[in-house]
């Protein structure tokens, strides 16, 4: 009996186009190769275009948390005074990475569901001693909620101590509007399964000419993330350690597929499908736990409804095929996160929809999964981007 076709929409890993998953089933090339050194620089190039940068942009076989470490641990001292941003699960995994390794790491927390505000940012920036980083999130997965990068970042270049800017921007890169050099960003790491539509396996960073010059006199200890290693490596068409080939492969379509379609009506793109999917929700009687200005075009996060319970509604959406991620944390059996990030379009979209509300109906819920769905086509055909050319 063949398998039920899943209907992925958790906030990564985001599902593959056919012919990146076709790509990543090519034979096995030498990685110290011509061929290799083609496909290096095709993707690295590729992504410093739709990061938005003219500086190094390095490749390392890693997940996004790996990342996150290679960002702390090349850039920063045991002792340094570092402000952590945190609105939620992940910026709370950047502050205990940098606190790990010696770091004296400072929260400025925000309530989970909201965003920083950066007046409050520099106001805190202000009155305290001087930092020697900032970590901020571009994107919080476990609340659906997105930052304003830009205005968080301009804070931090005005703060006392000139700090640098070190932005976690996994699940941001590649769907929402980003500008690395225009907004004075130092550092900022990604992940091959997010928006860029690779497999898990292949983290992505971005240094500026500060970061650099932060790696001279950095001193916790680095072998494997050592960000000076992979330049060099980078600039013969090498990495220093035998890379992930196959999510290379792949991730090189989805680099492709992003710059042919071209920055801009990417992140539209995402936006009207996020709208689209928010209204959907909110049409089946869900409350959405961002506030709009703040909404997230990859992940949305919604509140269950009192009294519903997660496992037995997870269950039962699974079995029909539909595939969603639950809450962290302290919002575990709480909410529920909608992903739509990647090579998203409105009919899966619609059709996940669909397959909650019936669910929903099926749990003793009052929903309307046929009306829901006709609100996402009509916000959709609104707000979607013209057509390129």
């Amino acid at each position: 009996m063949p398998a039920m076709e899943q209907n992925l929409r958790v906030p990564g890993p985001t599902p593959l186009p056919t012919e990146a998953l076709e790509a990543q089933s090519a034979p096995m090339i030498d990685h110290r190769g011509a061929e290799f050194g083609e496909l290096l620089r095709e993707i690295s190039t590729g992504l410093a275009e739709l990061i938005g940068t003219s500086g190094d942009v390095l490749l390392l076989t890693a997940s996004g948390s790996g990342a996150l470490e290679a960002a702390v641990v090349n850039v920063l001292s045991p002792g340094d005074r570092v402000l952590a941003v945190t609105i939620g699960s992940f910026g709370d995994r950047f502050a205990k990475i940098a606190s790990a390794f010696g770091a004296e790491v400072e929260r400025f927390e925000v309530p989970w569901g909201v965003a920083a505000d950066p007046q409050a940012l520099a106001a805190h920036l202000a009155a305290n001693p001087p930092y020697h980083a900032v970590l901020l999130t571009h994107n919080e997965t476990s609340t659906g909620v997105t930052n304003p990068l830009r205005e968080l970042a301009a804070a931090v270049r005005i703060a006392p101590g000139d700090p640098l800017v070190v932005v976690d921007g996994i699940s941001g890169l590649g769907a929402m509007p980003f500008e690395m050099d225009a907004w004075g960003i130092d550092l900022v790491v990604s992940a091959s399964q997010k928006a860029w539509m690779g497999s898990p396996g292949i983290a992505i960073a971005a240094l500026g000419e500060r970061a650099w010059t932060a790696t001279e006199t950095a001193r916790m200890p680095r072998v494997y993330w050592d960000f000076g290693e992979a330049r060099t490596w980078a600039a013969k068409g090498q990495t220093p350690w035998t890379p992930a080939v196959s999510v290379l492969f792949g991730l090189r379509v989805g680099v492709r597929r992003l710059v042919a379609e071209g920055r801009e009506q990417t992140w539209a793109r995402h936006a009207a499908i996020a709208a689209a999917v928010q209204a959907g929700l909110e049409a089946l009687g869900l409350q959405l736990v961002a506030a709009p200005q703040n909404r997230s075009t990859t992940v949305t996060a919604a509140w269950l409804p009192d009294g519903l319970e997660w496992a037995p509604f997870n269950a039962a959406m699974r079995a029909k095929g539909l595939v969603v991620a639950g809450g962290q944390g302290a919002w575990s059996g709480r909410i529920l996160r909608f992903g739509h990030m990647g090579g998203v379009g409105i009919d899966e979209m619609c059709e996940a929809v669909r397959i909650m509300g019936e669910t929903l109906g099926e749990q003793g819920r009052q929903a309307d999964p046929a009306g829901a769905v006709r609100t996402m086509r009509e916000v959709f055909e609104a707000r979607q981007p013209a057509p390129v050319g």
